[in-house]
């Protein structure tokens, strides 16, 4: 028998992963067994690899260039950040310690208990079939504190949560848990920033009861070499919502999964997002909705701009069985191509099994249209000018449906670098 020898990348993942794990501080606090858990995993299976279907356009070399020994840091919050209005609770999850502490939490939504963290603590991430994802994993392996919280009727109050991986070797995990129980609501905006040689690291569960409702959104800023991976697991009772509205840009690597799961159907999600690349940034965004019972409904729009060497990847993928009937599902991905050396992947895939659905899926990749460029040129507006207002047209259809905290961080002004 001859014995097979590793190929240069599987064997320089292995090192990486290795010397990444040696580095990490010794587990503690109540996430210690998840910590353990997560490095056993590690340590059995190197990066992924574009061999894998999943991973095939998503080149880990902007992570693997990162200094595999984080160190969790935090500095002052910037005098940049935006005051957060009356109605919005701003919670930092990079804030050493406790990010309750001193905070009082609005009506309605109340902490989880240690037992019942550990008994819904990844069982929506397992729903979803996620829980061993590699990404899933090294969050797991390094975060030391969840925010877990229970959500009871209609919440008022916006959760703004923040987080800034700043300099190089940082590492920055955040784990998040929402338990929605019947007919409750709630608000939430993540706002994640990156810059110098850092990696973020981001997981949220969310359990939507019976008639619940989760507005949610996410603004994703980076810098220079800095990183992203980030995994949102839903799952859905009938008559739920899901409305998760994604912006992300800046990320020399940025890897955003989404998964929900209609657990008996007759559920409502929306999904919308907008990333955008440039230089030599890629953007990946891989989604899987999974409808598990009769007349659920999805709406799914994705949006991705690719400028200069930058490279957009959207891989969406529906699955209707055949439990799944009376099921509407919409999927479309529009994306604008402005350069020549600019790439863009686009796959929106439907599985049906049902005979009795109403599914429709597409894809465009285009530039800007000459028509539209002319007329606005024809109206005394430079060529320069005139782009980039047909750029704002294109993302606002998406930043419009954030929440409304989103609005203090000029999110449309920072994803196109005018502030």
């Amino acid at each position: 028998m001859v014995a097979s020898i590793p190929s240069t990348g599987a064997v320089a993942s292995t090192t990486w992963v290795t010397s990444f794990l040696q580095h990490l501080p010794a587990p503690a606090g109540e996430m210690e067994a998840v910590q353990w858990r997560g490095r056993e995993a590690l340590s059995r299976q190197p990066l992924p690899s574009r061999r894998q279907e999943d991973w095939r356009f998503t080149d880990l070399a902007p992570l693997t260039a990162l200094a595999p020994a984080p160190e969790p840091t935090t500095s002052s919050s910037p005098s940049s950040w935006p005051e957060p209005a009356a109605d919005v609770l701003r919670l930092r999850l990079d804030a050493p310690g406790d990010p309750l502490a001193g905070q009082s939490l609005p009506a309605g939504i109340s902490l989880l208990s240690s037992e019942e963290v550990q008994q819904a603590l990844g069982h929506t991430l397992a729903t979803c079939n996620c829980e061993q994802h590699w990404p899933v994993e090294l969050n797991q392996a390094t975060a030391t504190w969840v925010l877990a919280l229970r959500v009871s009727g209609a919440v008022a109050t916006t959760l703004e949560l923040v987080s800034e991986a700043t300099g190089d070797g940082v590492l920055r995990p955040v784990r998040v848990l929402l338990l929605l129980e019947e007919k409750a609501s709630l608000d939430v905006l993540q706002v994640q920033l990156g810059a110098g040689a850092s990696l973020s690291s981001l997981v949220l569960e969310a359990h939507l009861g019976r008639e619940s409702q989760l507005r949610h959104g996410l603004l994703a800023l980076g810098e220079g070499p800095a990183c992203f991976l980030a995994h949102l697991a839903v799952e859905q009772e009938p008559r739920s919502r899901l409305e998760s509205v994604w912006a992300s840009h800046g990320w020399a690597l940025s890897r955003f999964e989404p998964r929900v799961v209609q657990v008996d159907g007759e559920a409502t999600t929306n999904l919308k997002a907008l990333q955008l690349a440039e230089g030599q940034q890629l953007v990946d965004t891989h989604s899987r909705v999974e409808f598990r019972g009769p007349e659920g409904q999805l709406d799914q729009l994705h949006k991705a701009i690719a400028d200069d060497r930058g490279h957009s990847v959207f891989n969406g993928a529906v699955k209707v069985p055949r439990a799944a009937q009376r099921t509407k599902a919409a999927q479309l991905s529009r994306n604008l191509l402005l350069s020549s050396q600019a790439r863009i992947d686009t796959k929106p895939e439907l599985e049906i099994v049902a005979d009795d659905v109403r599914c429709a899926h597409g894809a465009t990749v285009s530039r800007l249209q000459t028509d539209e460029l002319f007329y606005l040129q024809s109206r005394g507006l430079s060529a320069a000018v005139a782009a980039g207002l047909l750029k704002r047209g294109f993302c606002e259809e998406v930043l419009g449906a954030l929440p409304g905290a989103a609005a203090a961080w000029s999110p449309l002004q920072r994803l196109l670098g005018e502030g």
